[in-house]
This record gives structure tokens, sequence and C-alpha cells, in this order.
């Protein structure tokens, strides 16, 4: 069975030429987003995927606008809007050293070194500089770890475990 992961979701359509809105779930927008590469669209209400080929992509505000070749108006992208766009794990590329993808961060367990644990990252924020990783800590808050050097000192995403070195006032 295909193992699927998801980098945008279509959100609304931009302008009468065909542009989707994408709220975008990629680290690597400029590379996932290049024309000619395929995504695939996954509809809530369907169970056929439809495989569509990037014609265009750019940035405005907060999302990312990309075209499809074939789709040339507003009504054929109106069609999609709801839908996640996928790609498979044969799309993923490599990632140099001390560089992960989302799905390999979440659900990793978190210790201290001294061996505290701290708890499961549930989610990954992308704010600015650096990513933020959202821990449930034991007594249900979250904690917000940044993923800096200076903090996080191990990641092993086959064994799902991150050792951190928290800086003062990270954990209280």
């Amino acid at each position: 069975m295909e193992k699927w992961f998801n980098v945008g979701k279509i959100v609304n359509t931009h302008g009468i030429k065909g542009e989707a809105r994408v709220i975008s779930k990629t680290d690597f927008a400029d590379e996932r987003y290049k024309p000619g590469n395929k995504l695939t669209l996954f509809m809530p209400d369907s169970n056929a995927p439809i495989e569509l080929i990037i014609k265009s992509h750019r940035t405005h505000k907060s999302f990312d606008l990309l075209t499809f070749e074939g789709y040339e108006n507003m009504n054929d992208i109106e069609k999609m809007k709801g839908g996640l766009l996928k790609v498979s794990e044969d799309q993923l590329g490599q990632l140099d050293e001390d560089e992960f993808y989302y799905h390999e961060i979440i659900g990793c367990t978190v210790s201290t070194l001294e061996g505290e644990e701290l708890g499961k990252i549930r989610e990954i924020l992308s704010p600015g500089a650096n990513d933020v990783w959202v821990i449930k800590g034991k007594d249900g808050k979250d904690i917000l770890i940044p993923y800096i050097e200076d903090v996080v000192k191990k990641v092993d995403v086959k064994a799902k475990n991150v050792i951190i070195d928290p800086i003062d006032g990270l954990l209280s």
C-alpha cells in the first residue's frame, strides 16, 4: 500500500485564471511546487485521487498560489476547494544530515539530558527563523521547544527519540 504525505490544502481560488490558494504544509515549497512536478489531489468526498501537474507557483501573503496543467479557470479550481495535496513516499527527496520531515519528528518522545521524559511531539510550528516543536506535557500543558542547536542535542527518528538541553525558563 502506497504511503501519502500531505503538502498542502486548497482553501480557495485566486483570481479568474485558475489559481488555487493553498495553505502549505511543506518546508520545501519552492522545490515541491516547481512547474512540472506532480501532486495528487485527495478530495474529502471521493475515493479517486486526481493527479495534477504544476504549471506555475508564486506566493501571495501567507499562501502559495498554484496553477495546474489543464485547469485554466476559476471554475475548475472551485471544485478542488477543501482538497488535500499529497505526494507519495517515493517523491520525498533525500535530506541533509540534521534535516527531517515533519512526519519523522511528530510522535517522537522528548527527554532531557538527565533522562526526564517530557512528552511526545504532537505538532510543528514554523513561525519564523526556526521551527518550534509542540510537546503535550505530562500535566496536559503544551511545552514549546525551539529547534535550535543550543536546545535540541540529539534526534533519532528511527527510535523516535529526541534529547534536549532546556534553556532557562523553557520548562517553567
